[in-house]
């Protein structure tokens, strides 16, 4: 795609798993959620792809403005809900702690307003589109 542009964030290999690590606290996680290396939905606009493979399936989302997307891929190509309009809720670390602007990152778990929570994110493709087109 002529003048297109791609960010890809991986999921680094296992490190140390040692019990020297800082619990994760709320309080950890506020403050450190704006280190999070993502797609935040500030930076996602109109005919813009984001490309998410996770533990099990690969997501497509295309966005649509106003925080809509057209998804394909995983629960939705399964449920046959390909292709209708989702928002996404935001990113999780598998528990009830949402960060609502982030809307994929590795390690972390992708959930769409419908109450579908995709399996551990390990990587995040941002693929911008033309600009202002859409999808």
């Amino acid at each position: 795609m002529a003048g297109s542009t791609t960010s890809v964030f991986h999921l680094p290999p296992a490190g140390d798993q040692s019990a020297d690590k800082p619990a994760r606290t709320l309080d950890r996680i506020v403050e450190h959620s704006t280190e999070i290396t993502g797609v935040w939905s500030d930076d996602v606009k109109p005919g813009d792809w984001i490309v998410v493979r996770t533990k099990n399936s690969t997501y497509s989302l295309a966005s649509q403005g106003d925080g809509v997307f057209r998804v394909a891929g995983g629960w939705f190509a399964s449920a046959h809900a390909e292709d209708r309009p989702v928002r996404i809720a935001g990113c999780t670390w598998g528990g009830a702690v949402i960060h609502t602007r982030l809307l994929a990152a590795v390690g972390m778990f992708l959930e769409f307003d419908n109450g579908v929570r995709t399996t551990r994110i390990r990587e995040a493709q941002l693929i911008r589109g033309a600009a202002g087109k859409e999808h």
